[in-house]
């Protein structure tokens, strides 16, 4: 509104999505006149193809008949091929060809207001796992009564909070720690750890939110497998570097493999790096990474850079983990032993008696 001479006038402005049947008033010699309004059809087909866009091309019965349709109008579109149906009271506008993410949400919808998208559908949707099965997995409080709803796995949950639910490219998805329970009870262990590892890699990793659904999670059949596997994520819960080494060492004795040198420096570059372990005639350095320490983002580039190096200047690197030593220790001396070759004619094969390492650090 805008004051002219004592007067208010409209400025005649129509609305982001005009109302079928509005007229505008503009003081034009006291008369009205017709800003010009879309016929409501056309008016109700662009508020349909707006939320059709918003909604990865689907649209339900319940926002058609709130833009007017009546049901036989909805029928006659349908029967048109304007609208293709998807699910029961789910349809596809303009065309039935849909992209992953608009059978994900017509899953969602169609299973009713609170329904969300979980399980490993929800994880692929996120890029945590990739999923190629043709069913969907959906959440709902309260399962509706009549027949399944075809392509769609109905999941019944009473624990759902609202922070257990995330709105992820426009669908209804639960979080990312739900998420992680709910595949614990359909994954095995590997497939659970490639989870975790996956969002951490997309930084949406949150300990302290899994936490808080594990402490929630009674009776749930995953909630060991997860646990267990968060005992390797939690923060102190891998081996400390001299630990790292005492393990590698007594690995060494156990499977008579040559002595190596200890924390020895091997000059490369302008200077050179400290090796955790090396076998100078047959020039192999092996290192042992620890999570708190190797995996900053500084040092995982740092590794890189020392590994490139060392490869100029003639030497292998391997790298062995906490839980390689833990998990497949018996594969890590059967590498180390192939990288070393067989002992030159006449060398006997030492064992790595122990060397003293405490006190050792390493930048």
């Amino acid at each position: 509104m805008e004051a002219s001479g004592g007067k208010r006038r409209d400025a005649g402005r129509l609305p982001p999505h005009p109302a079928p049947g509005r007229v505008d008033r503009v003081a034009s010699g006291g008369k009205r006149r017709d800003a010009g309004r879309l016929p409501p059809r056309l008016a109700v087909d662009g508020l349909v193809a707006d939320l059709a866009q918003r909604q990865h091309g689907v649209v339900t019965l319940a926002q058609l008949r709130g833009f007017g349709l009546s049901a036989s109008t909805v029928r006659g579109r349908v029967a048109a091929g304007r609208l293709h149906r998807v699910h029961t009271r789910v349809f596809a506008v303009g065309h039935p060809r849909l992209t992953r993410e608009g059978r994900f949400i017509a899953a969602v919808l169609a299973c009713g207001e609170a329904a969300t998208l979980s399980y490993r559908s929800c994880a692929a949707h996120r890029g945590m796992r990739p999923d190629n099965r043709s069913v969907i997995d959906v959440t709902v409080h309260v399962r509706r009564s009549g027949r399944e709803l075809r392509g769609i796995a109905a999941h019944t949950s009473s624990t759902l909070l609202p922070r257990d639910v995330e709105i992820v490219d426009g669908i209804r998805c639960t979080s990312v720690a739900r998420t992680l329970l709910d595949l614990a009870e359909v994954l095995d262990r590997r497939g659970l750890e490639r989870a975790c590892e996956q969002a951490e890699v997309l930084r949406v990793f949150d300990l302290r939110a899994v936490d808080d659904v594990l402490g929630r999670a009674h009776g749930r059949r995953g909630a060991k497998q997860l646990a267990a596997v968060l005992d390797d994520i939690r923060p102190g819960s891998t081996l400390t570097r001299q630990e790292l080494e005492e393990r590698f060492l007594a690995l060494c004795r156990e499977t008579n493999l040559p002595r190596p040198e200890v924390n020895a420096w091997i000059p490369h570059g302008a200077t050179g790096s400290e090796a955790d372990f090396m076998w100078r005639a047959q020039r192999l350095d092996v290192e042992l990474d620890g999570r708190d320490v190797h995996m900053t983002p500084r040092a995982f580039e740092r590794d890189r850079l020392r590994d490139q190096q060392l490869q100029v200047a003639g030497w292998r690197v391997v790298r062995f983990t906490g839980r390689h030593l833990k998990d497949d220790r018996h594969r890590v001396a059967a590498t180390v032993r192939a990288l070393l070759g067989p002992p030159a004619p006449g060398q006997a094969s030492t064992s790595a008696s122990a060397p003293s390492i405490s006190g050792c650090s390493k930048s």
